[in-house]
């Protein structure tokens, strides 16, 4: 683990600069004890380790399995970005439809972001995530962020940039969507609407509902008095009848404020207008594709590493919108495609099969019922945005290598890829505990709260102590026998006088270390829950409305300023 005086981003978004001064574990930064921690080598803390494939990308190794995409080395990565070529797309119709959009979520440069990423010659950083319940984990707004200082960096090198959060609406993963943690007193405690009201409908399709009442008002119980703002905040944004994409976007626009990026909304009808070609290039693709895909697994296993997409053979990576009807009423659900023999295809879990000519006309006709998957979203996403670089999160990294051949198939110039960084969130009271354990982040990441206590309380002062003074005494004796035989005895109650009075002693001792255990114990205790909640990492698990709730503004100011874009660090932020 690293610490450093000053961060280098908070005068330059580039991840090129060095740190103005390097010290070791213990030193300070601003006043608090770390900035960073290491994720590759031996001291990177298990908690924290990445999966097999990331890993060996920030290593150097088997990159060529994400062909024809490139993974971005996070040494000279701005310069890479800007000498690439500027995918040549045209994003007037997206544009202006993302100004309206923008315009609707708050966003203050709608139409000056809009307009920038109208210019062919404008680069675009892309990231997303789906429209989680009150902004989603804290990860969600370091994607974000990373995307915004991506986009900052290319412009202060000189290249026109615009950075872009696709909003995953499309999803039907409606627990994903409609769950989150908070800290409270007795550890992580998740708030969530309910069970599904509503499988397989697309999350976008969706109002919160009654649900988001008993929610908000449990929420409210555990931000306290303190986050009366926050709290104002998520009423205004999150009620029963609205949906998920808009709520979402205007949380983060108004976390962000003017440094907001682009939201979109991945059922926004001009995107899917514009997805219509593309998708309609993966149907008549399909053989080619599927045996693509096949071969880039077996790539990928002959290396060694395990699959993050299981294979389907005959599935394709699309979805269809399909209306059912039950004893309770229509129902809309969002259903993969499967190709089926003599040029026909079915929908999985559902009777009937029709001609792909009407797939075709379908998309042509009506493309917001066509959606794609995890293996088809990044080649149609970068397709139609022209990306320049596209802001991953460790799982989204692990299957990209298996979507990878959508780029070939679409024949568009592939972006450059890169991990997003990884963070938490350190608050003062928990720096200065950590301080006074004289204890690495990364001990504490990798040890229960009774191992750290052990280890830092193991000593008995007293003990070594009265060993010393026994051999003092043992000598002492020696030397007044020699002196007078009679010194025997007040010698020996002298003795039993100094055992009493460090058993006496010792005793208060003891008390002292265990209360002073049971203290720090309480302390490593609230660590664990603010830094390791139910095992996971912060950014994971807890709400981003927890601590914008807390911190307000210094929430995204901090990030934006302090956050390392090399994601073989783990940024530690304090707001």
């Amino acid at each position: 683990m690293t610490a450093n005086d000053s961060s280098s981003s908070a005068t330059s978004p580039s991840i090129d600069d060095p740190p103005s001064d390097g010290h070791g574990a213990d030193s300070e930064r601003s006043g608090n004890a770390y900035e960073y921690v290491e994720l590759l080598g031996d001291r990177c803390p298990k908690a924290a380790r990445l999966p097999p494939l990331p890993t060996a990308y920030l290593l150097g190794q088997d990159r060529d399995l994400l062909a024809p995409l490139r993974f971005l080395d996070p040494d000279g990565a701005v310069e890479a970005l800007a000498e690439s070529a500027t995918p040549m797309t045209d994003r007037t119709a997206l544009a202006e439809a993302l100004r309206v959009a923008n315009d609707a979520y708050g966003h203050p440069r709608a139409e000056e972001l809009a307009r920038k990423l109208a210019d062919p010659r404008t680069r675009v950083v892309v990231t997303g995530q789906q429209p989680g319940l009150w902004g989603g984990p804290l990860m969600t707004l370091s994607k974000a962020v990373a995307a915004v200082r991506w986009a900052q960096a290319l412009e202060n090198a000189g290249v026109p940039a615009v950075a872009v959060f696709w909003v995953a609406t499309e999803d039907h993963d409606f627990a994903e969507s409609s769950r989150v943690s908070f800290i409270a007193p007795t550890g992580p405690e998740t708030l969530d609407l309910g069970e599904d009201p509503d499988p397989l409908l697309p999350v976008g399709m969706r109002t919160f509902g009654p649900p988001l009442v008993s929610a908000m008002e449990r929420a409210e119980e555990l931000l306290g008095s303190g986050a009366a703002e926050g709290i104002q905040t998520a009423r205004a944004f999150y009620r029963p009848n609205a949906r998920f994409g808009e709520a979402f976007s205007r949380l983060m626009v108004k976390i962000f404020a003017d440094r907001a990026p682009l939201f979109l909304d991945a059922m926004l009808p001009e995107l899917k207008q514009a997805q219509a070609p593309y998708l309609e290039r993966l149907v008549e693709a399909r053989a080619e594709l599927d045996a693509a895909y096949a071969d880039r697994d077996a790539r990928i296993q002959d290396r060694g590493h395990p699959l993050q997409v299981t294979p389907q053979p005959g599935l394709s990576p699309l979805f269809l919108l399909h209306s059912t009807q039950d004893e309770i009423g229509d129902h809309v659900q969002r259903r993969r495609i499967e190709w089926r023999a003599d040029e026909h295809f079915g929908l999985r879990g559902s009777e009937g099969t029709w001609s792909v000519t009407e797939l075709l006309s379908t998309i042509r006709d009506n493309p917001s019922t066509v959606s794609p998957g995890v293996l088809a979203r990044p080649a149609l996403q970068d397709a139609v945005l022209g990306s320049t670089l596209l802001v991953l999160g460790p799982g989204e990294l692990s299957y990209l290598a298996q979507a990878a051949p959508g780029y070939e198939a679409l024949g568009i110039e592939p972006p450059w890829v890169t991990l997003r960084p990884q963070s938490m969130i350190l608050d003062t009271r928990s720096s200065s505990w950590l301080q006074e354990l004289g204890l690495p982040l990364t001990e504490l990441l990798d040890s229960t709260p009774e191992e750290i206590v052990a280890r830092r309380f193991s000593e008995d002062p007293v003990g070594p102590v009265r060993e010393e003074i026994d051999r003092a005494l043992a000598t002492l004796r020696e030397q007044v026998l020699m002196i007078d035989q009679t010194l025997e005895k007040p010698w020996k109650k002298t003795q039993d006088q100094v055992h009493r009075g460090l058993e006496i002693f010792g005793g208060k001792v003891r008390n002292a270390v265990a209360n002073r255990h049971g203290v720090w114990l309480r302390r490593a205790e609230k660590l664990h829950q603010m830094l390791r909640p139910a095992g996971s990492l912060q950014e994971r698990k807890i709400s981003t409305l927890f601590f914008y709730a807390r911190y307000g503004d210094a929430l995204a100011r901090s990030f934006l300023e302090d956050l390392d874009l090399d994601p073989r660090k783990l940024s530690v932020i304090h707001p």
